[in-house]
């Protein structure tokens, strides 16, 4: 029996017509066919933001609206189905993001702004405007074939949600080092090592950045972790010891005999914070307290504010993040503090 050889082009469509469901060949020129093709639109504008955003629950967060709107678009082309419907949580997930957001930046921030601050906030932006038009051809075909309403409360929802993405991802970008000092004139400040760096730091920074010798990896992580232990039972600390690699994502967390349940999830935590802050938790405690530099930052899922988490760096270059919790904030930091002197020399 032979084999039919399986082709992605059907010319099916080569007249114009496209087939709505199996049974419903429609004109391209649909009003419905315009509304999924707008959806699609906002997908692919998501991917490219997803594909240079550095923060992990981020990214977990567009690939949720991503899928949520894969589903959507099938719903527009089958509306009365009711196969496609999904939960108005997933309204309130996209407003619970927005209020976050807000409560953290300057009211000025979402004012006389324009894009292209950083390039996760011009792709925002683009992912925006693009969801703007998506709205506009949903509300086009729903004049016509009544798309369900909460299709349409979650992409006018979402346009919000991209839009204070957008601006919250350029304050973020604003926000000075802890220890940064201020700069003279209207030239930017210069850090020393950037003026005249050494080769050691050049080919630390090189080797980070390419995931050589000098990155995050299993073998360096546990190294750290049994160091960390060790000084733990001396101290008399039992403790869950977390490795983060530089862009948060966990590389080795290790639970003591006899530490806290609550306290896997806290290291884990502490760990991610210290590298998406660039700083210990222990001074981002300071900052977070109402009138600080990053007040209201603490409300944010995934953070912690509070000592035992540290970023660990290479030749200046952050290459991950230590979390400790098993004792009281000054106790985890000071353990912490220990990991930090021994850690380049693993």
């Amino acid at each position: 029996m032979e084999n039919k050889e399986k082709k992605l082009y059907t010319k099916a469509g080569d007249k114009g017509l496209t087939a709505l469901t199996p049974a419903a060949q429609v004109s391209k020129a649909d009003e419905r066919i315009a509304a999924i093709g707008g959806v699609e639109e906002v997908i692919s504008a998501l991917g490219m933001v997803r594909v240079v955003t550095e923060c992990p629950i981020f990214r977990g967060r567009l690939e949720r609206v991503m899928k949520i709107l894969r589903t959507l678009a099938k719903g527009l082309a089958d509306p009365r189905s009711g196969r496609y419907a999904f939960s108005e949580e997933e309204i309130a997930f996209l407003e619970k993001g927005i209020d976050k957001m807000l409560s953290v930046m300057p009211e000025s921030v979402m004012e006389d702004y324009l894009p292209g601050g950083c390039e996760q906030s011009a792709r925002l932006d683009v992912a925006y405007t693009t969801a703007r038009s998506c709205e506009r051809a949903v509300v086009a075909m729903d004049r016509r074939y009544a798309a369900p309403e909460i299709f349409k409360q979650y992409i006018n929802r979402l346009c919000d949600y991209l839009l204070v993405s957008a601006r919250y991802s350029d304050y973020l970008k604003e926000q000075k080092p802890i220890g940064e000092a201020p700069a003279t004139g209207t030239q930017p400040a210069v850090a020393a090592s950037a003026v005249s760096p050494t080769v050691d730091s050049v080919v630390s920074q090189v080797m980070a950045r390419l995931g050589g010798a000098a990155s995050m990896d299993l073998n360096r992580a546990k190294k750290l972790i049994a160091a960390v232990e060790q000084r733990a039972l001396e101290t008399g600390k039992q403790a869950v010891i977390a490795v983060v690699n530089a862009a948060g994502n966990p590389v080795a967390v290790h639970v003591m005999d006899g530490a806290f349940l609550v306290s896997y999830e806290v290291a884990v935590k502490k760990a991610y914070t210290a590298v998406a802050v660039k700083m210990p938790t222990m001074e981002l405690n300071k900052l977070v307290q109402p009138g600080g530099t990053f007040y209201g930052l603490q409300s944010l899922e995934g953070m912690v504010t509070f000592g035992g988490g540290v970023p660990l760096t290479v030749g200046g270059v952050i290459v991950g993040g230590l979390g400790v919790s098993g004792g009281t904030g000054e106790e985890d930091h000071a353990l912490c503090q220990y990991a930090l002197s021994v850690f380049e020399n693993l």
